[in-house]
């Protein structure tokens, strides 16, 4: 079945008796059962609920997994499966990563006892070299977050699978319409359902599906012991969102290629980072491993203070923290995404204090130009002193 009718149908059960269209809300927290030694499906909602299951079949179903798991949010469902690890382990991840699971490896967890190198997932050599004895996993994030850098995630997945690593990656950005990394041998798919999942800024979850059963069942036993499980309220809402997502993020996709190319062609940007470009470094295998480039781009002026004063002449598009939803959305990794990260880490990863990262909503492409075009005009002017490009 094509995921757009996966899309629109998930969560359905023609088997209720009822009929619903819509999935029903279960709010129930508890259960009652006829037997205290054999118990019916669900007992405590925590452990398991309706609703909740209903989302996690269907995001299972859309990334070709075997088991898919609903949490409170983005970092719980990362955090969580952080913790099918051990101390002592090592993980090797992304260096270009969001903010949020930089802070939450490098404080919690490298307290706990777990090592993270950071490397150049773009880099397969550096990928072999940075795997030790002690490696038990490879987190990554294509297209990554905020450079958009794009990894081989076939060459990576048969990596791991050689070093006997588990293969975890974000697929936030791209979400399964796009690219589904279990087909490609990745074990685990991650996503900030937040973002266009949801698709309307109105609900905070995270999503992980494993490609294996047993997999799952750990992670299910970790998501009940540490109850980061998210709402029967919410679950529904997500799973409304999803219901349109194929129509939103194609409109979306199509206005962020136009607004990039045009972009890449104004004196004011130094620099735009979108793998739908032709002379982005990881364009051709974008193209081979993704069914299109994302709604997702980010783009540097020449210094900070063009940045800035473009920021603040913005109208239509939002200055928040977040993306995918039907606004656009700008934000400033500096002080939003990566602000956990120090600022000698961002630059040594190329996030200067001049790059931004624009989400592209559901506005028409002239109307987003237009207040682009305003923005740039104001940081133009503000950065005419120096508009020497950001350093590497």
């Amino acid at each position: 079945m094509d995921l757009t009718t996966l899309l629109v149908h998930g969560g359905e059960n023609p088997e209720d008796g009822f009929g619903d269209l819509a999935p029903p809300i279960h709010l129930s927290s508890t259960y009652a059962q006829a037997d205290p030694e054999r118990f019916g499906p669900y007992d405590y909602s925590r452990s398991g609920n309706p609703t909740r299951a209903a989302l996690e079949e269907s995001i299972a179903a859309l990334e070709g997994g075997a088991r898919g798991l609903a949490f409170a949010s983005g970092m719980a469902a990362i955090a969580s499966t952080l913790l099918l690890f051990s101390p002592g382990d090592h993980i090797v991840a992304c260096r270009d990563l969001y903010g949020g699971a930089y802070r939450v490896l490098t404080t919690l967890f490298a307290r706990w006892g777990l090592a993270t190198s950071f490397v150049d997932i773009t880099d397969l050599d550096a990928v072999k070299g940075a795997v030790t004895a002690d490696t038990k996993a490879l987190y990554v994030e294509s297209p990554s977050n905020p450079l958009l850098a794009v990894a081989d995630l076939a060459g990576l997945a048969a990596l791991a699978r050689e070093r006997g690593l588990v293969s975890i990656i974000d697929n936030t950005f791209m979400t399964p319409l796009l690219q589904r990394p279990i087909p490609l041998g990745f074990d685990i798919v991650l996503h900030s359902a937040t973002k266009f999942l949801g698709g309307h800024s109105d609900l905070v979850a995270g999503l992980a599906v494993t490609a294996d059963a047993a997999t799952g069942r750990r992670l299910a036993g970790i998501q009940n012991a540490f109850g980061a499980v998210l709402s029967p309220q919410d679950s529904w809402l997500l799973l409304r969102g999803m219901r349109t997502l194929a129509v939103r993020l194609g409109a979306e996709q199509a206005t962020a290629a136009v607004l990039a190319h045009w972009l890449a062609a104004r004196p004011e940007v130094a620099r735009v980072h979108y793998p739908g470009l032709p002379d982005h470094p990881g364009h051709d295998v974008q193209a081979r491993q993704a069914d299109g480039p994302g709604a997702v781009l980010s783009f540097e002026l020449h210094n900070p203070e063009a940045a800035r004063a473009f920021m603040r002449g913005l109208r239509l598009i939002k200055l928040a923290v977040s993306l995918g939803g039907v606004e656009s959305i700008l934000s400033y990794p500096a002080t939003m995404s990566h602000a956990a990260m120090p600022p000698a880490e961002r630059a040594a990863r190329g996030i200067s204090d001049a790059l931004v990262r624009l989400s592209v909503g559901l506005e028409s492409a002239a109307d987003l130009q237009a207040d682009l075009d305003r923005a740039l005009t104001a940081g133009g002017q503000a950065g005419r002193l120096d508009t020497s490009p950001p350093g590497p």
